[in-house]
Formats: structure tokens, sequence, C-alpha cells
């Protein structure tokens, strides 16, 4: 059972993780081995990164930075050197001129005291401060050394207050880069780096045409393909997905879409037969020619019948040559009565006969076999509508081939807009390679699928379980 779209699917999912796989190879080798930069900065960062994981690789996180933050308070210091070199050339020039200006100064202090001891050698000469009668103590003359010492001290210990200050505050700074890797975890996130990938909406128009032509080859709706198109969209792009994990995650997103393709299934024929108070229970079939409608009407009779529960049959396609012969031959097998007229008769009136039948019997339920017919055959439409406008059916079944795929999907979309169905039999899926009608015909018609036809007994119809299509096709 859907061995074909089981085989395109697998395959197409397979393309599809090694083209993510691809995609993801230029992101893993700039994390590998970085790129080299024109530009200086970034160049020195790459090249840490690369060092710092060769270096600490099996260190703790935390013991990394901090080492690293001792390395880069040492660098600190070495910089900080030169910056007191030329602190010192500095106060050299300034002592240097103030040494040129003081011994000027002295020299002519000098010649100032000989030019004096020779007008008056007895009187001492006093300075102008002392003749304007300020008696105040003549200015030491200090030697270069004297001078030098207690000038040069203020200035060192200023030095090197500064050069404490900013070598307290510089490696706060430059600790802040480190600090805020640290708290995300460096190597974590490096981790998560190399082992994720991600694709962006470019990417993945490309790797989905795989898919999307698998499901065209399987005969899934368009409806359906864009549908899950959309929600693997949702789930793939510019998402991070595990290396290791891309074909799970395809998986996955395929068996969660595909499973929200199929209506919830409230109908339960068995309760709701027994559980009308009016009896009978009025069930019509409707579909084209050749679809296994009256072989899937002599299936449900069975079951019906296995589980206690009394039925006629009503030949109401009088169209179909031996028609009325091969549901005769169906009603005798199972031990079942069935109400007939004659070809070219109208059908809506055979089903009345076998409603008033079933009332007058007790009869749990009424099965009304119609003629195949297309939607594009409006008399045979007419007539349908006439059929059910009589009969008044308490559940339209559209009965359609599995194999048949897209072509189902279309008619079952057709018989709901002519007559409005409740549900679908879907015959023949046991040799139903592609499977596109059973993934397609609930989403499209918004109706639910009620049994499948597996065989050509009459135990061979079961209840719809989509677990049965997602097994069938590779998803479970």
């Amino acid at each position: 059972m859907f061995k074909f779209f089981k085989e395109k699917l697998k395959s197409a999912i397979s393309k599809i993780s090694e083209g993510v796989e691809k995609e993801g190879k230029v992101e893993e080798a700039i994390v590998e081995k970085p790129a080299e930069s024109k530009e200086g900065p970034k160049q020195e960062e790459k090249g840490f990164f690369a060092k710092l994981r060769e270096k600490f690789a099996g260190k703790e996180e935390k013991q990394a930075v901090e080492e690293k933050k001792a390395e880069l308070q040492e660098d600190i210091e070495e910089k900080e050197k030169p910056h007191v070199t030329e602190y010192k050339e500095e106060d050299k020039i300034k002592t240097a001129e103030k040494e040129k200006h003081d011994e000027s100064k002295k020299k002519d202090e000098i010649k100032k005291i000989h030019e004096e001891k020779k007008e008056k050698p007895q009187v001492h000469a006093k300075k102008p401060e002392e003749k304007a009668g300020h008696h105040k103590p003549r200015p030491k003359i200090e030697t270069k050394e004297q001078e030098e010492k207690p000038k040069e001290a203020p200035e060192k210990l200023a030095g090197e207050e500064i050069k404490k200050t900013e070598a307290v505050r510089i490696p706060e700074e430059k600790a802040k880069p480190i600090e805020e890797p640290a708290k995300k975890g460096f190597f974590a996130a490096l981790t998560e780096r190399v082992i994720t990938t991600k694709i962006n909406e470019g990417q993945f128009e490309k790797l989905f045409w795989e898919l999307e032509l698998a499901m065209m080859e399987s005969n899934v709706a368009v409806e359906v393909i864009e549908k899950i198109k959309d929600d693997l969209k949702g789930e793939l792009v510019e998402k991070p997905i595990r290396r290791t994990r891309v074909e799970e995650t395809i998986v996955l997103t395929l068996k969660n879409s595909i499973e929200g393709l199929f209506q919830n299934n409230s109908i339960s024929l068995v309760d709701e037969i027994k559980n009308k108070k009016e009896k009978p229970y009025v069930v019509a079939f409707f579909g084209i020619n050749g679809s296994g409608k009256t072989t899937s009407i002599a299936k449900l009779a069975s079951m019906l019948k296995g589980r206690g529960i009394s039925c006629v049959l009503a030949a109401s396609d009088t169209f179909r040559a031996a028609s009325i012969e091969q549901l005769q031959i169906h009603a005798d097998k199972l031990g079942i009565k069935m109400v007939k007229h004659d070809y070219g008769s109208d059908p809506a009136a055979v089903a009345f006969d076998a409603i008033k039948h079933a009332k007058a019997k007790n009869i749990d339920a009424v099965l009304i076999d119609t003629a195949g017919r297309m939607h594009s055959n409006a008399n045979l439409v007419d007539e349908m509508k006439k059929i059910i406008r009589v009969a008044k059916p308490d559940l339209k079944i559209f009965v359609g081939e599995s194999i048949t795929g897209n072509d189902c999907v279309e008619q079952a979309k057709t018989f709901n807009e002519a007559v409005g169905i409740d549900g679908i039999i879907l015959a023949k899926a046991d040799i139903d390679e592609k499977g596109g009608a059973a993934v397609s015909v609930s989403y499209v018609t918004k109706k639910p699928i009620l049994y499948l036809g597996i065989g050509q007994n009459y135990g061979d119809l079961e209840e719809f379980d989509k677990e049965r299509i997602i097994k069938g096709i590779g998803l479970d």
C-alpha cells in the first residue's frame, strides 16, 4: 500500500537532508577555520578564538576566561611602561630648563655682590627689599641636587598615582568583552553553532522542489502540496536545526502536517443507525462508473449484519446494464432483501419503495445504490438530486477509487458541490501504490474518510485510521 509514494518520499527527504547539510557547510567552515580579513582587528579576533580554543581545550570556560584576564592584565602593565618613560623624559626636560634658569640667576647675583664689595667693602650688599625696610632672610642658594630632589618627588608621586589609576581603570574596561562571552557560555555557543545549521527562504525553495516533485508524482493535490510546504517552511526556514536531526525534523514536520489533512470522523455509522428513533436509517451512495460502489455497498451490508443491524438494498441504478443482477447476487449471498424495478424506471421510485418496505418490516437501514455518473452529465446529476429529495437520506457517501489519484479528488469535490456529501469511502486502497487520493481527498472536500476498501472479500472493509496512511507512506 502506497509503496511508490513511500519510496519517493524517502528519497526526497534524504535529498533535502543532504541539501541542508550542504548549505550549512560554509558556516561550519567559517567556525572551524576563520577566513582571513583585510581588517586588522577582525583578524586578531579570529586568531584569538582559534588560539583560545586550542589552548583551553578540555578546560572549564570560567577558568579559560580567568587565565585570559590575567594575560590581558600583564599586557596592560607592559603597555604602561612606555607611558611612564615618556613622562620621566618630560620631567628631565623641565628640570634642565629650570637648572639653566637658576644658574643664570646665580651668576647675576654673584656679579652684583662683587660689584657692591668693590664700592663698599665693609658693608654687606643689600637687596632692594632690605633697603625698603623688609628684613627678609636672604634666599638660600640651592645646589642642583638639592633643588631637583624636592621638586621631583611630588611630580614622581603624581606620576605614580596616575600610573596606578590607569592601571586599575584600563583592565576593568578591557575585561568587559571577556566577561560578556563568559555569561553567554563561549564554548556552549561555539558548539551550538557547529552542530546546528540554518537555511533561508531561497535555499528552502530550492530544497523543497525534490519533495514537491515526489508528491506531484504521487498524485497529491496542489492544495495539499501548498499546505505541506507552508508547514515545512515554518519549521525549517531561519530555525536552528541540529545537523544530526535534520532528517528527523523533516519527517516529524511532514507527519504532523499530513495528520492535519484529515477531517475528524465524528460519524460512527453503527451508532448512528442504532440511535435513530424513527427507522429506517437511509444511506445513499454516489460515484462514477466502475468506482466500486456496488461492491462497497455489499461490504457495508455484511458489516452491519455482523453487528446485528438489519438492512435492505435498493437497486436504484436502473441505467447501467447488469447493475441490478450484480446487486442481486450480493444480496443473495448475504441473505439480505433487495428492492428493484425494471431497467429504465425511475431510480427515485425504487428508493422510495425500499424505504417504505423497511418501515413496514421494521428494518434498521436502507442502502441505496445509484447509477455511476460523471459530474459533467447534467441529466444524471439532476436525477441524483431527485433521489435525494425523495429519499431524504441521513447520510450521503461518495465512493471513489483510491488508485485514480487526483481524478478521485476532483470527482469528490464535484459531487460535494452538487449534493453535499457527508463522508467518503476509498475503494481499492490496498492496490494503491501512490496514495495521493488518500492524502488529499479529505482536505480538499473538508469531509471525513469513513472506510477503506482493502480487498475483494466482504470483510475487506475497514474503518478509516489515519495512522494506517501515515504508516503506508513511511512516516510512522
